[in-house]
């Protein structure tokens, strides 16, 4: 049966960019230039001096890995509220509708203050499920949602330089984001299964921004504009970054969200670390603000309004969940 294919990573595709003169000022022109050039051609790069600790995440991947080798039993005493917050099981995510369930596994969580409560203004809000017999958990993932966040907002003020917009253009309503974050959990996958079943389906992500961890194993997929796919594969000590649908939408098409998949051909289990940005759920996404001459492409939307609907459609456990079509 074997796998889904793909090619080898052509390098002049997803470009390598140093955020360092972003980070310290030195030339955040060059930077954001290089950043415009890749989310218009195709919308996946990487990214090195980032500012995260590489070890950090190796202990943050460590309590995740400790996590999702429990039972299941064990795991589902902190299963996904009605707030998407907690362990969501295998094949409760669905990215297309004529796709298999995927087979990864996740434990997403969101902001919360020191005494632990979060936002409650949203149906995509709520507070976090932490297992109690996994004390190091919380911390190692709310400190890479604050520090995965922090990329996310300088990359974001990069993207408005490049687009010849003010700095906080789309930062301007984000004190309370939306942002959501996730340990994601790949078992080896069984070629038996054939070349239909992924890890995750082909699917383009929600939000506005991603920032992705990868780990050693490799697995991630991304798809050209002619059609074709090729790998994504893992490079120390950099983060994969993303466009999502909210920031493609935002740009007019401008900054393309591009299709990307996951499988699992190592033999061995694989984890990445994932941040989904979103700015606060009252934020309106119309591309006039940015392309005033430009009619556009989809009517403007708020942030939280967006995703209800996106999330509606993807997770099988939300369907009993009321949301907002658009």
């Amino acid at each position: 049966m074997g796998y889904a294919t793909a090619a080898r990573l052509d390098t002049s595709l997803v470009p390598m960019i140093d955020i360092g003169p972003l980070r310290d000022g030195s030339n955040p022109g060059r930077v954001a230039q290089a950043l415009h050039q890749a989310s218009r051609d195709v919308g996946f790069l990487y990214v090195c001096n980032h500012g995260i600790d590489p070890g950090f995440l190796a202990q943050a991947r460590e309590e995740a890995l400790a996590f999702f080798r429990q039972s299941q039993d064990e795991k589902m005493r902190v299963a996904i509220s009605p707030q998407h917050r907690g362990f969501l099981r295998p094949g409760a995510a669905k990215m297309q509708d004529d796709a298999r369930p995927d087979l990864k596994e996740s434990f997403v969580w969101g902001m919360e203050d020191a005494r632990g409560q979060a936002p409650q203004d949203h149906p995509l809000r709520g507070d976090n499920r932490w297992p109690a017999d996994r004390p190091g958990l919380r911390g190692a993932a709310l400190r890479y949602l604050e520090e995965s966040e922090a990329v996310a907002r300088l990359l974001l003020q990069g993207f408005a330089i490049g687009l010849g917009l003010d700095r906080q253009f789309f930062l301007r309503t984000s004190a309370r984001p939306m942002s959501r974050a996730a340990f994601v959990y790949y078992p080896p996958q069984d070629p038996s299964l054939g070349p239909n079943q992924f890890g995750v389906a082909p699917h383009t992500d929600f939000g506005v921004l991603t920032v992705l961890c990868q780990d050693a194993v490799g697995g991630l997929q991304v798809q050209h504009a002619d059609g074709t796919w090729f790998e994504a594969p893992p490079v120390p000590g950099s983060l994969v970054i993303n466009v999502g649908d909210l920031l493609a939408r935002w740009t007019n098409g401008v900054y393309r969200s591009t299709p990307h998949r996951v499988v699992n051909t190592s033999g061995q289990e694989r984890l990445s670390l994932v941040l989904a940005f979103a700015p606060d759920p009252q934020t309106r996404v119309d591309a006039r603000e940015v392309f005033p001459q430009q009619e556009p492409q989809a009517p403007a939307i708020t942030c939280g309004d967006y995703l209800s609907w996106r999330f509606g459609k993807a997770f099988d456990y939300r369907h009993a969940v009321d949301t907002t079509a658009r």
